[in-house]
């Protein structure tokens, strides 16, 4: 599947294989693997390759929250562009490397105050990452250490399995009324493909957001364990994924995610543009402002 968003001149020095640029905290050993093998990346996204296990661990570094900014989106989506054109790796485990975090979420600052053609391109790029994940040939495995909301919510639904640390601050749900926003159809076609018709209308009309317990009685999570543990579990898991063939696990995979994903390959180019109008409006920008001014007065 081709990168749709914009290249600008950090993607184009991306796109080099295994490119190393600033800020990518290279030159260690990567966890787990055998002496020499690096890890590589670019200024927000950390890889710590395993070849010798046949993964990778994607760790996400945009601080302070992990917000899925455009630039973030598209480091991100070459990461997994070059894991998935590398035959070494079967599976990746994307995970948060930044304390209390995993993602939260769509960055609003991509939306508010923007012009129409910022939003499009911002929305091709959520868009593009929901589907590269979504149906990766690779097994995508969610170690979530730390609060989940809205998009990074989303995220996480798009791994075939999630491991959530057992800590009460952490949650994980699909949000956006809280901030006056609606949850698009492809959000939610998966959290009702997750755990069912009525569990995701609740949850979706009132943006609940799942602590540890609940999130795993519901089905958003697969695991709840000590966030100790969160990253041994999360291997130990990949390995009995691994154990299946890969062709046989691929083409199951497809067979079950390809409808819900070929709904919004469909309506793309009607997505975006329903997205910015949505995002232009009044009313919605007056809510993204009043959140973003309670967000301002919390860190003051």
């Amino acid at each position: 599947m081709a990168l749709t968003v914009g290249l600008r001149p950090l993607t184009r020095a991306l796109l080099r294989p295994w490119a190393r640029v600033p800020g990518a905290a290279l030159g260690r050993p990567a966890a787990g693997s055998g002496d020499g093998v690096r890890c590589f990346g670019s200024p927000r996204v950390l890889v710590e390759p395993d070849p010798a296990a046949g993964v990778a661990v994607m760790k996400m570094r945009n601080p302070p929250v992990n917000s899925l900014s455009l630039e973030f989106l598209t480091e991100l989506l070459i990461s997994l562009e070059k894991l998935e054109n590398d035959k070494t790796f079967r599976g990746i485990i994307i995970t948060s490397d930044c304390p209390g975090i995993f993602s939260a979420g769509l960055d609003l600052l991509e939306m508010y105050g923007r012009d129409p053609a910022h939003c499009a391109e911002y929305w091709k790029a959520v868009q593009e990452l929901w589907l590269r994940v979504y149906l990766s040939n690779l097994v995508v495995i969610g170690a979530i250490n730390g609060i989940s909301p809205a998009g990074g919510c989303l995220l996480s639904l798009s791994c075939d399995y999630r491991v959530l640390a057992n800590n009460p601050k952490y949650a994980i749900g699909l949000n956006e009324t809280l901030l006056g926003i609606i949850a698009p159809f492809w959000f939610k076609d998966v959290l009702v493909n997750t755990i069912g018709h009525r569990a995701a209308e609740r949850a979706l009309q009132l943006g609940f957001l799942f602590p540890p317990s609940d999130a795993l009685q519901v089905g958003i999570v697969d695991q709840v364990v000590p966030e100790d543990q969160v990253q041994s579990t999360a291997r130990s898991v990949m390995a009995q994924w691994l154990a299946i063939p890969d062709h046989a696990r691929q083409l199951t995979k497809n067979l079950v995610r390809k409808p819900t994903a070929d709904r919004l390959l469909q309506q793309r180019d009607a997505d975006i543009q329903n997205f910015v109008r949505f995002i232009s409006r009044d009313s919605i920008q007056k809510s993204l402002h009043v959140y973003l001014e309670k967000l301002k007065q919390k860190k003051g």
